[in-house]
């Protein structure tokens, strides 16, 4: 671990990952990297780069990817990983976390989470503000469960899936990857198709174009 932490994006997810790195008082310094040249500083914490300078930068800083989209947050994190990278997870101190949890690099735990027993988080997940995870689940790589989804016992979530702001998962249910579950949609019965998920309970639209339905 080093003791300054660089973020990559200062926009809306950056700038929580920032606040959060703040609370936890563990690097005596935090800067920002962003593409967007009209962005000098957020939250008054500079961007001394664009993204593609963080190579230049991985002796002296831990590195974490602030980015909300899962794709890219993925290909971002994974060139870091082969180059070496210190990727830590980050955790507001408000969240409550269970014995034998398990948070891989690259996760954040946002305020109010309440992650319980026995649960497995992959690389890159955002378990967003005030959402639960309860005992068992195992959330693969690069997911994000947005502010206040609600997941029961022995839920498994696959790689790259994406729950929307207020969704519920019963218990005892596989989402495979690669899936969207639109905001306030209620699973009740396992996910084993690719795809947008809507509604009580949760079914299948056809019309993948509509990129708001899980915000």
């Amino acid at each position: 671990m080093n003791n300054k932490l660089l973020i990559i994006g200062a926009s809306g997810h950056g700038k929580v990952i920032a606040d959060i790195a703040i609370k936890m008082n563990k690097w005596k310094s935090i800067a920002f990297l962003d593409d967007n040249e009209n962005i000098k500083s957020s939250m008054g914490i500079e961007v001394i780069g664009k993204s593609t300078d963080v190579f230049n930068h991985l002796q002296n800083y831990d590195i974490f990817v602030g980015i909300g989209d899962n794709s890219t947050r993925e290909k971002v994190q994974r060139k870091l990983e082969t180059e070496g990278a210190n990727i830590p997870s980050l955790i507001h101190p408000n969240a409550v976390i269970g014995e034998q949890v398990e948070l891989a690099s690259g996760t954040v735990v946002m305020a109010g989470v309440v992650i319980n027993c026995c649960t497995r988080i992959g690389k890159g997940c955002i378990i967003n503000t005030g959402a639960t995870v309860d005992h068992d689940n195992i959330i693969e790589d690069f997911v994000h469960i947005s502010p206040g989804a609600h997941l029961a016992g022995t839920v498994k979530v696959g790689h790259g899936s994406w729950l929307g702001i207020g969704s519920v998962v019963s218990n005892n249910i596989n989402i495979t990857s690669s899936c969207n579950v639109g905001a306030g949609a209620v699973v009740v019965k396992d996910i084993t198709e690719s795809g947008i998920y809507i509604g009580i309970p949760a079914r299948r639209v056809n019309n993948g174009k509509d990129s708001n339905i899980g915000e």
